[in-house]
């Protein structure tokens, strides 16, 4: 298949769950409740609301929204740090467009922006570098964060800026990676997972070999999938294979996009400007050990938190706010108290219902209980 509404055909979908309700059929159940499969990216559910597929397959499987979502993930000191910098005289501050609207405890960007602070969106960390060289007298900082995506277009950046000699560029780096965000949830008694539907992107760069642990070390099964309707269902489908076959093994669905070993060029830049960094604080999730990643002493000179000597602020989540037991899979959206009243799009108390990709901004668009005839509207 070749175009996107292939990958939409409502014929094809019935087939997938024809299958996907006969291999439940083989599957052992866990006692008490539905079989549990994780989609880690938040891209994977926008897809699952905005074409109904949680009411296409049976009941007995329930998904659970993973924490593939870097702006999901934001904790609120990092947004003050942002603030800081953005407020200080002479500096232009950049991101991108979902990081503006997260709240912090100070407000949010584009709340500073309003106040006076000279913050612009950008498409990518070259526009900021670009922004940086037309403007030689100004402090251009762009806020870097994502996870293996979007790594590799600041490493390049950070490169291009020392290879053009640019002085007046630097980053706040917020990346963060998702081998270790995996081995933390997994390790949570409270989360029950029986099986992954594994990001595609972030495959993309990194390859699929850093998930065997999943299967080697517990035994569940991960299928590193695309985004379309067809995708997730097949996913799906390969899944509940593996249970129903006693088996537990990484799989690639997304082989036209997804390279086995992944991206050598973009691995290669990442290897070069970036190192571990020891602790990294996730939103919901707290302190994950070398879960994310900060510049290598010789591109320090482009490290924001350096050149305005920054003290990270930690400041933690409101009590109302239960973004993180959304993000470890142990509540839906629609079971947080301030859900739909006091966290909506418009006034987003949560990182969940500020980002696109968020599973609290998919249930409320797309409605908690998805399209009332997926079968017949997948391709719409």
């Amino acid at each position: 298949m070749k175009f996107a509404d292939e990958f939409r055909d409502p014929q094809k979908a019935s087939v997938l769950i024809a299958n996907i309700e006969d291999a439940l059929k083989r599957v052992p159940m866990p006692e008490g409740r539905p079989l549990h499969i994780m989609e880690v990216c938040g891209g994977h559910t926008h897809s699952i609301f905005r074409y109904g597929l949680q009411k296409m397959v049976p009941r007995e499987i329930e998904f659970v929204h993973g924490p593939g979502c870097p702006v999901c993930v934001l904790p609120m000191g990092r947004v003050d740090d942002c603030i800081t910098i953005a407020k200080i005289e002479g500096v232009i501050f950049t991101t991108f467009g979902d990081a503006m609207r997260v709240p912090g405890s100070k407000g949010s960007l584009l709340q500073a922006k309003s106040e006076g602070a000279d913050v612009r969106l950008v498409y990518s960390p070259l526009d900021a570098l670009a922004l940086a060289e037309k403007l030689p007298d100004r402090e251009v900082v762009f806020f870097a964060l994502g996870f293996e995506t979007t790594m590799p277009s600041t490493a390049i950046t950070i490169l291009e800026a020392k290879r053009r000699r640019v002085t007046n560029f630097s980053i706040i780096c917020q990346h963060i990676t998702i081998i270790p965000t995996l081995k933390a949830l997994l390790d949570d008694p409270d989360a029950m997972i029986d099986g992954f539907v594994g990001p595609g992107h972030v495959s993309m760069v990194i390859g699929n070999r850093g998930y065997d642990f999943i299967p080697r070390d517990h035994g569940k099964p991960f299928v590193v999938s695309g985004f379309e309707p067809l995708d997730m269902l097949q996913s799906v489908l390969m899944v509940l294979t593996q249970m129903a076959e006693g088996r537990a093994t990484v799989e690639n669905q997304y082989a036209r996009i997804v390279p086995e070993e992944g991206n050598g060029e973009a691995r290669r830049a990442m290897a070069e400007v970036y190192e571990d960094r020891k602790t990294t604080e996730w939103r919901g999730l707290g302190i994950i050990d070398a879960s994310g990643v900060k510049l290598r002493s010789a591109y320090r000179a482009y490290d924001a938190e350096l050149k305005f000597n920054l003290q990270q602020a930690h400041v933690p989540d409101p009590d109302i706010c239960q973004c993180g037991d959304v993000v470890r899979g142990i509540i839906k959206p629609t079971d947080c108290a301030a859900y739909g009243t006091m966290c909506t799009p418009k006034s987003p108390l949560g990182a969940l219902m500020v980002s696109s990709e968020g599973a609290c901004s998919a249930y409320y668009q797309y409605g908690a209980t998805g399209l009332n005839d997926p079968r017949e509207k997948i391709v719409s």
